[in-house]
């Protein structure tokens, strides 16, 4: 029952890694709020099915959808590395902070303040979800985890994701993606990025219950090159 457990927690931190609503500020040091309370303030316009525009909604040429998704290729593309801290709010309310770590290709490490005892390690092959207090780790396939084209070298959204949707207005860009899985149902990944420079600023990860995760960023720094050995993982403890 734990492993389940932990497996889910995987799925909602890596699309937690990957859906998101929007910051109450944009810039560095500011606190994100829960996506419910954020709704009833300056929230972006929910992104209209490519394709399908909604009447009540500005509409959006598929030439303007297309920019929009090369600026986000773009990105995702050239970033290399990323270091930061990150705020995860839970549907019921649940917050819990820490710090992050990303190198590409293949690697991340989130590491979650206490009281939370855990820590997710990517090496560019495997993820394993670390509980510090039990002294274990589950170790899945990198290739199986929602967020595994955020950590990739290159990444084309149209093409290499079920890119459900693309919107923006004048403070974010935000794009839907949707990843179906045989055993776990349908996860709904919504990024989204700061409209004036593209930086990765949220994502909110929905599950096949409908319930959202929202993982918010801020402190980033593009700049810093992480220190190689926090991405090792031990495999011979896992193996034992």
């Amino acid at each position: 029952m734990r492993k389940r457990q932990r497996a889910g927690f995987l799925v909602v931190a890596l699309a937690g890694l990957a859906a998101m609503t929007a910051l109450a500020h944009a810039g560095n040091g500011a606190t994100p709020l829960p996506p419910r309370k954020l709704a009833a303030q300056n929230a972006p316009i929910p992104p209209a099915p490519i394709g399908e525009p909604v009447a009540t909604r500005p509409v959006m040429s598929e030439a303007t959808q297309r920019n929009l998704i090369e600026r986000v290729n773009a990105y995702l593309s050239g970033m290399q590395t990323l270091v930061g801290d990150f705020v995860q709010v839970g549907s019921g309310g649940s917050r819990t902070e820490g710090h992050f770590y990303i190198q590409k290709p293949g690697r991340m490490r989130f590491e979650y303040n206490p009281p939370s005892p855990l820590e997710l390690i990517s090496d560019g092959q495997s993820v394993v979800v670390r509980d510090r207090k039990l002294a274990t780790q589950d170790l899945y396939p990198l290739s199986q985890t929602p967020l595994r084209f955020l950590l990739a070298d290159r990444i084309d959204l149209a093409r290499d994701t079920n890119l459900v949707s693309v919107g923006a207005d004048d403070t974010f860009v935000s794009v839907v993606i949707e990843e179906r899985q045989a055993l776990g149902g349908t996860h709904r990944l919504m990024l989204m990025f700061s409209a004036k420079d593209m930086q990765l600023k949220q994502w909110t990860v929905t599950d096949p219950q409908g319930y959202d995760t929202t993982v918010a960023l801020y402190n980033l720094d593009a700049t810093k090159k992480p220190d190689p050995s926090l991405f090792k993982i031990n495999y011979e403890r896992i193996l034992q």
